[in-house]
């Protein structure tokens, strides 16, 4: 088990390292504007889904696969619905955000065709999804891990941790957006639940 803690702090810290703004500066400088444009976002989440692999398989075969709970059914098919609304509300917030920017394969195909990128602006996404909650993505990821009918000690413990990155990132996103948004961002966070879509008391 402690095995894998160590190997989940590991991936985050270097999640977490690469998308820092100074490590982005340090490459940008090394690979150049032009590739760094077209390459690092894809190369970034190719990273991420690498050095997570290791984490995968120490959890399955380092912790004991304790059964923790099991859902019985007609409740399990309820568990299962929230999944599957878990896993089309993050398909549509993606598309949202513009999933082949996102993924960075748009960027990466400009690039390799020799094409001049397209600098758009950034554009602060209120609508649909983040209307619903201003960090989409965290909470129907967290909605489809959590409201798994079986859950065994390895699971728990990847839900655990992956639910407090995402509250970490969900704060430091929070504060780049401000930061770039300014006013803007501010009145969003006003009127739209954070990573919990629980209504705010207004006195």
């Amino acid at each position: 088990m402690t095995l894998f803690l160590i190997t989940f702090v590991i991936w985050a810290l270097l999640h977490s390292l690469a998308a820092m703004t100074r490590t982005k500066a340090v490459m940008r400088r090394w690979m150049g504007e032009r590739p760094y444009a077209g390459l690092y976002r894809l190369l970034y989440n190719l990273f991420s889904f690498i050095t997570i692999l290791p984490v995968f398989y120490v959890m399955w075969t380092a912790v004991p696969r304790i059964l923790l709970w099991e859902i019985p059914a007609p409740w399990s098919y309820g568990a299962q619905l929230l999944r599957l609304v878990g896993l089309g509300g993050l398909a549509i917030a993606l598309w949202q955000t513009d999933i082949w920017d996102f993924v960075g394969l748009r960027q990466a195909v400009r690039f390799l065709r020799g094409e001049e990128e397209m600098s758009l602006p950034p554009k602060l996404v209120t609508g649909g999804m983040y209307a619903f909650v201003r960090h989409p993505l965290y909470f129907f990821s967290m909605l489809f891990l959590w409201f798994n009918p079986v859950m065994l000690l390895p699971g728990f413990l990847f839900n655990l941790l992956g639910s407090g990155y995402f509250y970490a990132g969900s704060r430091v996103e929070e504060r780049r957006l401000a930061a770039f948004f300014g006013e803007k961002y501010a009145a969003y966070r006003q009127r739209v639940p954070g990573l919990f879509p629980i209504p705010r008391l207004r006195r």
